[in-house]
């Protein structure tokens, strides 16, 4: 049965990036062979010719087979550096004469996070310090955080590391001094298709000729959004952020259910439970940061301001932003939304992340 809320279209909006260019600088990703960083190198070597691109990340295989789809023989400038951000060492050294930096790695499994939890607070919190300390003392003009709907209200280590992780960029500015380094953040939810998202898993299920998919509650709604949008939305914050704010895109919800039906509507579903550590609902924007979220008057994007600024704003390289506040007690929830992934969109969404 089709649903009857509002179906999110794809509307033509402003470039966030417009004019602005790559060319000729230079760029580190962390976390650069998993799957944001991979369609992000993707992005970049499509549209422009940095000077130098490193693909930061310890895991060697990954780092092979990423070699085998972005050659140095044909891309002379990528760079493919093995290190953990858990090193500030070699971050150090691997942001020797960088420009820009987009921190992605990240440890993201709750459940694992949950029963490891010495190894996310090293790679979430201590990481992410590290990746401050060594982007100040290589004078790197800019650098953009991946951050999640999970840091927002966290119940699980995850998202409360990710929350954590978030002061420490946001307050990073205060470091900077006379430095031009600036530090920015882009919050959003479950991308479409990554690894360890329910796309995958229920695809195998499907391929394995399960009798039913898991469901862990039929009311579970959770905010979407693809690869190829969430590098945007990043190069967009990059492009325009001037220090400490944390961008949040305007993007649909969906119920799961709704997922696995579009998927397998031959197939029932079976209701397993909600696991510990995870929410009903998901949040971006809570009502007790309203007063100071703004509304893009241009592209449409909420930008959550700092309470507290000890540092001068940089310029943005494209555009100046034009920002409506929000209204009084807003709040921004994946059950609470107006755009939803109705079946035909989500259908076309589906064939296009095969």
């Amino acid at each position: 049965m089709e649903r009857d809320q509002p179906e999110h279209q794809a509307t033509e909006t402003p470039s966030l990036i417009g004019d602005w260019s790559l060319n000729d600088k230079a760029i580190l990703i962390t976390g650069g062979t998993g799957s944001f960083g991979k369609a992000m190198v993707a992005a970049i070597v499509d549209r422009w010719r940095p000077r130098r691109l490193v693909i930061f990340s310890r895991d060697e295989m990954k780092q092979y087979e990423m070699e085998q789809r972005f050659p140095v023989v044909r891309y002379p400038f990528l760079r493919y550096f093995i290190g953990d951000v858990r090193s500030l060492q070699r971050l150090e050294m691997a942001m020797r004469d960088i420009d820009y930096v987009v921190h992605a790695a990240a440890l993201k499994h709750v459940p694992i996070a949950e029963y490891n939890p010495f190894e996310c607070i090293q790679t979430n919190i201590i990481g992410a310090e590290n990746v401050v300390r060594a982007a100040l003392h290589a004078r790197v003009q800019r650098v953009i955080a991946l951050s999640t709907d999970k840091a927002v209200s966290p119940i699980n280590l995850y998202g409360a590391s990710k929350l954590a992780a978030e002061k420490v960029f946001v307050a990073a500015n205060n470091l900077s001094g006379p430095l031009p380094t600036r530090f920015g953040i882009v919050r959003y939810g479950n991308v479409l298709g990554s690894r360890g998202s329910v796309l995958p898993l229920f695809r195998r299920l499907i391929t394995e000729g399960v009798q039913a998919l898991p469901i862990t509650d039929p009311r579970m709604t959770r905010f979407w959004i693809t690869l190829p949008q969430g590098v945007a939305f990043v190069l967009g914050g990059l492009a325009r952020m001037t220090g400490g704010e944390i961008f949040v895109p305007r993007i649909p919800s969906m119920r799961v259910v709704d997922l696995a039906r579009v998927m397998a509507p031959h197939l029932p579903v079976t209701v397993v439970g909600i696991r510990p550590g995870e929410k009903l609902h998901e949040v971006l924007i809570t009502d007790s940061e309203a007063p100071h979220t703004f509304v893009d008057r241009t592209f449409g994007h909420y930008v959550v301001e700092p309470s507290f600024r000890g540092w001068e704003p940089a310029a943005p390289e494209h555009g100046t932003a034009l920002l409506d506040p929000v209204p009084e007690g807003f709040s921004y929830t994946s059950d609470h939304n107006d755009q939803w992934l109705g079946d035909a969109v989500l259908r076309r969404v589906l064939n296009e992340e095969q």
